[in-house]
């Protein structure tokens, strides 16, 4: 069983993002393992036990960054910060040891093609769940692995993130059972088939749009150490400035996008520091979204206030008319559940907790919609589905991912970014403080990206697309579908084992 384990482990290692060594395929070991460990187990509680211990060490493995932004940020001794990586795997891998456990039990019951779907369902299943229950972290969705091959995520536009990763966890059980049966060696084969070449057809043949929207990047690589200070404000606000200029003289963009925070000050109020913002945007005559805390005052009597991880429009005017409050915010970042019982503050350096953003609309450019997703807002589909639904043409994530230094953490986060311009076939514009910025395409491909740790710009012309995908059409029927035949399939195979129960009296 241990040896089970490590296949799992080691694929999930790889397979997912990683500074080391990358091989996308290699995460269908994760699957494969815990089917594995299913099938061999001799009794469920032994396939559960095994299943999460080989999902926490798996996720723990490309979770380990996390100590980064808690240690260095948080204010806790490594002691504590080192442990707080296992325990969230260990919580997500409970999800893995319940798969684990469905499967053992569909492995007495069926076989061939159906126990290879019911594990496609039963995954698709159970990463919705993921991205949804206790705020829901769908950080380690199977098909993000395979972002850096756009051929093999073009599923996504039909069946999304969560249903595509189904399509693989069935190949991935096909491929375990080759030896086996010989309707399953037909099913990969066709599988395979139909992921290889719909992904082909689609990367060649989609139409991107025509490319007449010039947008620039601009990443400051500010210390994140230093950024809140008020001493260290006016150089951040001249270094962006100083990038902007430069990238304006060497591209005229007509929108310049600054990254999460990275004005650490109150944008909307009328100080020094905007000024030099609002004149910035005259001179160069150029739309600017940045990312900055902001404030609004609830009850003028008792001077209550709510705070806001916001990002704002400020038009070649200097007037900030338009912006988008974050609907999705991290906890323990920038909320604290449970507040009165933790022993540190939370992560991000801003008085008080944020509240989320409600009716949110796209940020309107020269008519362009601009769908917005700050952080870590990329990596749930249902806000990027909700700002195309409200017109978004073009989508925009702001995010700053100096929290995570040099580790797997902005190429997986880069990841499920590509998975949301497949899923909304949308151009989608990354902007980051120290990286990864890029362009990503419709079809999921990097048009262009800068250089992590590098204080420079990016630019390049995207199309604005209103045409909507399959998926963003269907969404809702799909994942009713996915949840309905997952019940369905556990439903009748308990059916099965209770009537062959009872037969045995």
């Amino acid at each position: 069983m241990l040896t089970l384990v490590l296949i799992a482990t080691v694929g999930a290692w790889i397979g997912f993002a990683n500074p080391i060594f990358h091989f996308p395929a290699a995460v269908l070991a994760f699957p494969l393992g815990l089917t594995w460990i299913a099938l061999r187990a001799t009794s469920g509680r032994k396939a559960f036990q095994y299943g999460w211990l080989a999902g926490t060490l798996a996720v723990t493995g490309c979770y380990y960054w996390m100590v980064i932004p808690i240690q260095t940020y948080g204010g806790l001794p490594w002691f504590l910060a080192l442990p707080c990586p296992v325990l969230l795997a260990a919580f997500i891998s409970l999800y893995f040891a319940l798969f684990s456990l469905g499967m053992y039990h569909a492995g007495r019951q069926i076989d061939g093609v159906p126990l290879c779907l019911t594990a496609g369902f039963a995954w698709a299943t159970m990463e919705m769940l993921i991205g949804t229950l206790f705020s829901g972290f769908p950080w380690t969705t199977l098909s993000s692995a395979f972002a850096s091959w756009p051929f093999a995520i073009q599923g996504a536009s039909i069946l999304g993130a969560y249903g595509l990763s189904g399509v693989f966890v069935s190949l991935a059980v096909a491929l375990l059972l080759l030896s086996t049966y010989r309707s399953v060696l037909w099913f990969a084969l066709c599988l395979t088939i139909c992921l290889t070449g719909f992904g082909l057809h689609r990367t060649v043949f989609f139409d991107v749009g025509v490319a007449d929207f010039p947008i620039s990047l601009i990443q400051g690589n500010v210390d994140q150490g230093k950024k809140w200070s008020p001493e260290y404000q006016e150089t951040t606000v001249k270094k962006y400035a100083r990038l902007t200029r430069d990238a304006v003289q060497q591209s005229a963009p007509v929108l310049a996008i600054w990254p999460e925070t990275a004005m650490p000050f109150y944008l909307q109020n009328m100080t020094p520091l905007r000024a030099q913002v609002e004149t910035l945007t005259r001179e160069v005559d150029v739309a600017l979204i940045t990312g900055s805390p902001a404030y609004r005052v609830t009850d003028m009597k008792t001077n209550t206030y709510e705070l806001h991880n916001r990002a704002w429009l400020m038009d070649t005017t200097g007037r900030t008319t338009q912006f988008y409050d974050k609907e999705h915010l991290v906890p323990f970042g920038e909320y604290m559940p449970f507040e009165e019982w933790m022993p540190f503050e939370k992560l991000v350096q801003a008085a008080g907790n944020f509240r989320p953003g409600k009716e949110n609309h796209p940020l309107k450019v020269n008519g362009i919609s601009l769908g917005m997703l700050i952080c870590y807002e990329a990596i749930f589909p249902e806000l990027a589905q909700k700002q195309v639904e409200r017109g978004a043409s073009i989508l925009v994530n702001i995010s700053n991912d100096a929290w995570f230094g040099d580790t797997s953490a902005p190429q997986q986060h880069l990841n499920l970014a590509i998975m949301r311009a497949v899923e909304q076939g949308r151009w989608l514009a990354r902007s980051t403080n120290t990286g990864i910025s890029a362009f990503i395409d419709p079809v999921g491909r990097i048009a262009a990206k800068g250089t992590q740790f590098q204080p420079e710009s990016v630019t390049l012309n995207v199309a604005p697309l209103t045409a909507k995908t399959f998926y963003h059409q269907n969404v809702g029927s799909i994942n009713i579908f996915i949840y309905i035949m997952t019940i369905a399939a556990f439903g009748f195979i308990g059916y099965i084992a209770i009537r062959e129960k009872g037969n045995r009296k």
